[in-house]
């Protein structure tokens, strides 16, 4: 690991103005000379491989402002301050009985002690665990722009199929980004350009010919909150994760789903999908498909075959089309029974 400076901010002000200092406006966040740290288990992973390396880290848990630890639950919604830890969330009775796709996607996340170190804010930013991406002798062009893409023709089972480019086909290997879009969520931002909001929909950017730019925040920028609208869907709704093992396993494919039903009928589905694709993937094709139908077999099949219909799979990682489509039509059926 390379040798940098260490800073403990006292509050958002200060963390902005520390990061300003040392960035430009054209910086990308993950190539930053100034990067921000709350729990640390993915930037100094990355920083112990030389995957990143930043001249100065920021450390945000002595920040000053309660909210940013603090779960607020209202008749509008729900809003997370940033430092709070996964396991928090995932343990937050309010969270289990109005969101449990939230909790879904919290408790089956990683390890026990990594849920409780890692921030919700930064569990929305981790990077891809690509083999060739954390390899600092692979050509990746996420890490290194123009150096190609050694998991094109390299072994690619745990790669993306949706929204891979010639550049990049590394999969986002989070599970809470998928319940936030899937619930149309939205990230609470604040920078030396001022605050902002910001859909989550819109946070995360397909890789294109890009791929080392991953979201739309600047570098000097800190998420302060992630805030979920109440809706009628929430309530009866979940997260399914298949993996290789039962646990502390990235997907190979997931769903996250909320349904607003009349009877058996669909008046309104939320669909993301995991372990799948470059970036948290809402699957709107496969919601239009269920609206205004009885949600049975049939039709939870017919729109598993939507959702996967633009899928571009690679020699090792084709099972994952097949995957992904039963994993959508088993979290649909069993969604549609719950007890609410």
């Amino acid at each position: 690991m390379r040798p940098f400076i260490y800073e403990q901010p006292a509050d958002i002000s200060a963390a902005v103005a520390a990061a300003s200092r040392f960035t430009t406006d054209d910086d990308q966040p993950t190539r930053a000379n100034a990067q921000f740290i709350a729990g640390g288990t993915n930037l100094a992973d990355y920083m112990k491989l030389g995957v990143a390396a930043p001249n100065r880290v920021l450390d945000l848990n002595r920040l000053e402002e309660p909210a940013l630890r603090q779960i607020r639950v209202t008749d509008d919604g729900i809003r997370f301050g940033a430092l709070v830890r996964m396991g928090e969330a995932a343990d937050n009775s309010e969270v289990k009985r109005r969101y449990p796709v939230i909790a879904d996607s919290l408790r089956l996340a990683a390890s026990g002690q990594i849920r409780n170190m890692a921030s919700l804010a930064g569990n929305v930013l981790q990077r891809t665990r690509c083999e060739y991406f954390r390899e600092t002798s692979w050509a990746c062009n996420k890490r290194v722009p123009g150096s190609g893409c050694a998991a094109m023709e390299g072994f690619n089972r745990q790669h993306a199929v949706l929204g891979a480019s010639d550049a990049c086909i590394a999969t986002y290997h989070g599970d809470f980004a998928q319940a936030l879009i899937a619930l149309d969520a939205v990230i609470r931002a604040e920078g030396s350009r001022g605050t902002r909001k910001i859909p989550f929909a819109r946070l995360h950017r397909l890789p294109r010919d890009t791929p080392h730019i991953e979201t739309d925040l600047a570098a000097d920028e800190i998420i302060t909150a992630i805030e979920v609208p109440a809706m009628p869907w929430a309530w009866r709704s979940r997260y399914l994760k298949i993996r290789d093992r039962e646990s502390y396993a990235f997907a190979l494919a997931s769903a996250a789903v909320a349904l607003d039903l009349d009877g058996d009928s669909v008046r309104e589905a939320r669909i993301a999908l995991g372990g799948v694709a470059t970036v948290p993937w809402r699957a709107k094709e496969a919601e239009a498909a269920l609206q205004g139908k009885k949600l049975d077999q049939a039709s939870a099949s017919a729109a598993a075959e939507a959702a996967f219909a633009d899928a571009e799979p690679r020699q090792h990682n084709a099972f994952k089309v097949e995957l992904g489509k039963r994993t959508l039509v088993r979290a649909l059926l069993e969604t549609r029974d719950m007890k609410v």
